[in-house]
C-alpha cells in the first residue's frame, strides 16, 4: 500500500547570493565557494556605506591616506598637499577674474574702451591657467611617486603580519579568506592616495565655486546640489553591491586562479600531459570563469538600472536650476554678465561636486577594504607565535609527553594524539612508526611548536612549552620533513635557508653538504651551489626526488639544531643511498645530536635506540627494536609484514 502524497511546500525563496552551485564547484571542490554576506555578517561595513556616514567619515579617510603618504614619502606627501591647495586657489582666483572680465565686456562703451578694461582679468586669468598647469604637474609627479611607496609599505606590514600567526591561523579558511581581502586591501592604500588628492582637488575647487555662487545669489548653491544628489546616490548603491560581491565571491575567484595555475604549473605538467587533464582543466576553467561573469553582468545589469534612474533625476534637477537663473534674469533679479559668471560657476561647481561625491565614494571603497586590512593587523596580531617566556633549560635531559591530546579542527571526531604520554630521552635516536594515520607526525610537530595540545603538557625536564619561549624552542630544532620546500632559488639558498638569520658561511654550508652526504648531488649541478633549482626560468635546473631530499638533510644540517626531526628520510632513495644517510643519521646522534625519526620501513629503525609504536592517535609500545620484535606486538606484527615482501619464493613449474 503506497505512502499518501506529501503536500507540496511553497518554493522557498533564495537570497541574491544563494545562486545556483555550479557543477565545477561541487565536483572540484565539494561545494559552494561563495561566502554567506547577509546583513548579519559585516553588518558594520555595509551600515558605513551610506551618504551621511560617508561625509562624517571624510576627514578620517583623508587623515589616513595623509598618514599613509607621510610615512612612505613625506616629501612627496608635502608637494601633493601644497599643489592641490594651490590649484583650488587659482580656481576661485579664475572664477572671480571671469566675473570682472564679464563685466567689463558687457559694459556701456567703445569696444576698445571694454576691451581694455578687461585686459588686466584676461592676464590674471592666463596667469592663473600656467600656475595651475605647473602645480598640476608637481601633483602628478608627486602622486606618482607615493602610490607604489604606500602599497610597498602596506604590503610589507600585510606579509610580516601573516608570517607570524600560528601555523592553526594559516590553516584556518576563515583567516584565509581575511587575508586574501586584505591583500586586497593592500592595494587599496595606494589608490586612497590617488582618491584622497582628487578628493582634495574637488572639495577646494567645490568651495570655490560654491563661493562665487553664494555671492552671486544664495539660491544657485541649494540647485547646484540638487543637481548633483542623484549620482552621489547612485555611485553609493553600486560600491554597495561591489564590495558585497567582492567578499562574497573572493573564494571562488582564488579557486579560478588555482586552477588555471595547475596549467603551468611544473610539478603538474607531466600528469596533465601524460593523462591528458589538459582538456579537463580548461572545461572547469570556463565553468568557474563563466559562473564569474554571470556575476558581473548581475552587476552591470543593476548599475545600468541604477545610473538610467539618477541620470534622470539628474536631468530634471539641470532643468529646474536653468529655469530659475532664467527667471532671476527675466525678472532683472540679476545682471547679464553675473548670469554669464553663475552658468560658468555652475558648471564648475557641478563638475566638482559630482567628482567629489565620485571620488569620496571611490575613497570610501577602498576605505573598506583598507579595513580588512586593518583587522587583519589586529587578528594577525592576536593570533601572532607569543614572544617571551620561560627560558628552556640550557642542556635538557628529556622531553615529556604528558596526556597529551589534540585533534585538527573541522576534521574526524577521532583527535590524531588521544592522551599520549611518552618520554624522548636526548642525544639518542628515537623512532616514531606506526600506520598511515598514526599521528606520528601530528606528535613532532607538537614537538616543534607549530601546534598546541589541546589537552597535557609537554616539557622539556620541568618547563611546559606552553609557558616557554616559542621562539627560542624553534631555535633548537631542525626538521626535515616529508613534504619539505623545494625552494625556486639557488642550491646554495636551498641549503642556507636552514638558519636564513646566520651569516652565508661557506665552511658552514660545505660541512652541512658533507653530513647530509650530498657531495655528489652537488658536483653534477652545472653551476655547484649556484645553480637555480627552478627549470621555469632561465638556467633553471631539476633535481631528482632523492636529490631534493639529500639538499632538505642538508638544510637540516645547517641549522644545527639541538633536535633533529627527520620525516620518512630515505622515502625516495635507494637501497644504498638509504644505508648512507642512515649512517649519517646514527652519526648525528653519537655527536650527541637528538635525532626524532619517522619512517616506514621497519628494518631501518634497528639504528634506534628507542622506539615508540603508534596506533590511530595512540601510544601502543615503547622499548628498543629488539625489545619490540621479541614482545610480539603491533611492532613485531608489522615488521614481519615487510619481511614477508622481501623473502624469496622457489617458482613453481606448470607441467602441461
Amino acid at each position: 500500500m503506497g505512502e499518501a502524497p506529501k503536500p507540496r511546500s511553497a518554493p522557498k525563496q533564495r537570497r541574491p547570493d544563494e545562486r545556483e552551485v555550479s557543477e565545477s564547484e561541487r565536483l572540484l571542490f565539494g561545494g559552494p565557494l561563495r561566502y554567506d554576506m547577509g546583513w548579519n555578517q559585516h553588518r558594520d561595513a555595509f551600515l558605513e556605506l551610506n551618504f551621511r556616514a560617508m561625509v562624517a567619515r571624510l576627514p578620517s579617510l583623508l587623515a589616513v591616506s595623509l598618514r599613509l603618504a607621510r610615512q612612505a614619502d613625506p616629501r612627496a606627501a608635502r608637494i601633493v598637499l601644497g599643489s592641490e591647495v594651490g590649484r583650488g586657489v587659482t580656481q576661485a582666483i579664475s572664477l572671480l577674474a571671469v566675473n570682472s572680465a564679464l563685466s567689463r565686456l558687457v559694459a556701456g562703451g567703445q569696444i576698445e574702451d571694454r576691451l581694455r578694461g578687461a585686459a588686466p582679468a584676461l592676464v590674471v586669468m592666463a596667469v592663473v591657467l600656467l600656475v595651475g598647469t605647473l602645480l598640476r604637474a608637481a601633483s602628478t609627479y608627486a602622486t606618482g611617486r607615493l602610490e607604489p611607496k604606500v602599497e610597498r609599505v602596506a604590503t610589507e606590514l600585510y606579509l610580516e603580519r601573516a608570517a607570524a600567526v600560528e601555523l592553526a591561523a594559516i590553516e584556518d579558511h576563515a583567516f584565509h579568506k581575511l587575508l586574501d581581502t586584505a591583500q586586497y586591501g593592500a592595494r587599496s592604500t595606494g589608490r586612497m592616495i590617488m582618491y584622497g588628492t582628487r578628493v582634495v582637488n574637488a572639495l577646494i575647487s567645490l568651495v570655490a565655486a560654491a563661493g562665487v555662487l553664494t555671492v552671486l545669489h544664495p539660491l544657485l548653491l541649494p540647485l547646484l546640489v540638487t543637481m548633483t544628489l542623484p549620482s552621489a546616490w547612485s555611485a553609493l548603491i553600486n560600491a554597495r553591491r561591489r564590495y558585497e560581491s567582492f567578499h562574497t565571491w573572493v573564494q571562488h575567484a582564488r579557486a579560478g586562479h588555482l586552477i588555471a595555475g595547475l596549467l603551468t604549473e611544473p610539478g603538474a605538467a607531466p600528469e596533465i600531459r601524460v593523462h591528458g587533464v589538459g582538456p579537463f582543466l580548461l572545461r572547469h576553467f570556463r565553468a568557474m570563469s563563466e559562473t564569474a561573469e554571470a556575476e558581473q553582468a548581475r552587476l552591470a545589469r543593476l548599475a545600468a538600472r541604477t545610473g538610467l534612474f539618477a541620470a534622470g533625476w539628474t536631468g530634471l534637477a539641470t532643468v529646474a536650476t536653468y529655469a530659475t537663473l532664467g527667471g532671476l534674469l527675466l525678472t532683472e533679479t540679476m545682471a547679464l554678465a553675473v548670469a554669464g559668471t553663475a552658468v560658468i560657476a555652475i558648471r564648475s561647481g557641478s563638475a566638482s561636486l559630482n567628482t567629489l561625491v565620485l571620488e569620496i565614494n571611490q575613497l570610501h571603497e577602498e576605505a573598506l577594504f583598507v579595513g580588512d586590512l586593518q583587522r587583519l593587523y589586529v587578528e594577525a596580531a592576536e593570533r601572532a607565535i607569543p614572544r617571551g617566556g620561560v627560558a628552556l633549560p640550557e642542556e635538557p635531559r628529556e622531553i615529556r609527553f604528558e596526556h597529551v591530546t589534540f585533534g585538527y579542527p573541522g576534521e574526524s571526531a577521532r583527535p590524531a594524539l588521544d592522551d599520549v604520554t611518552l618520554t624522548l630521552p636526548l642525544g639518542r635516536i628515537i623512532a616514531l612508526v606506526g600506520e598511515n594515520g598514526s599521528g606520528k607526525t601530528t606528535l613532532v610537530k607538537l614537538l616543534a611548536g607549530l601546534y598546541k595540545p589541546d589537552r597535557g603538557r609537554i616539557l622539556w625536564d620541568d618547563v611546559d612549552t606552553a609557558q616557554a619561549d616559542r621562539h627560542q624552542l624553534a631555535e633548537r630544532i631542525a626538521m626535515v620533513a616529508q613534504d619539505f620546500k623545494r625552494w625556486p632559488f639557488t642550491a646554495r639558498v636551498n641549503v642556507a635557508v636552514g638558519r636564513s638569520s646566520a651569516p652565508l658561511s661557506e665552511e658552514r654550508l660545505a660541512a652541512a653538504i658533507g653530513e647530509a652526504g650530498a657531495e655528489e648531488v652537488v658536483a653534477d649541478l652545472p653551476r655547484g651551489l649556484d645553480t637555480l633549482l627552478a627549470r621555469q626560468f632561465s638556467g633553471g635546473h631539476e633535481l631528482s626526488g632523492g636529490q631534493w631530499q639529500r639538499l632538505g638533510i642538508a638544510r637540516a644540517a645547517y641549522r644545527r639544531g639541538r633536535i633533529l626531526i627527520v620525516d620518512e628520510p630515505t622515502a625516495a632513495l635507494d637501497a644504498r643511498a638509504e644505508l648512507e644517510v642512515f649512517e649519517k643519521i646514527r652519526a648525528l646522534a653519537d655527536s650527541g645530536q637528538t635525532v626524532v625519526l619517522i619512517t616506514h620501513r621497519l628494518a631501518s629503525v634497528r639504528h634506534a635506540d628507542l622506539v615508540h609504536v603508534l596506533d590511530q592517535g595512540r601510544l601502543v609500545e615503547s622499548g628498543t627494536p629488539e625489545e619490540l620484535l621479541a614482545g610480539g606486538g603491533v611492532y613485531a606484527e608489522l615488521y614481519a609484514l615487510q619481511a614477508e615482501q622481501f623473502s624469496t619464493r622457489a617458482p613453481t613449474s606448470r607441467v602441461g
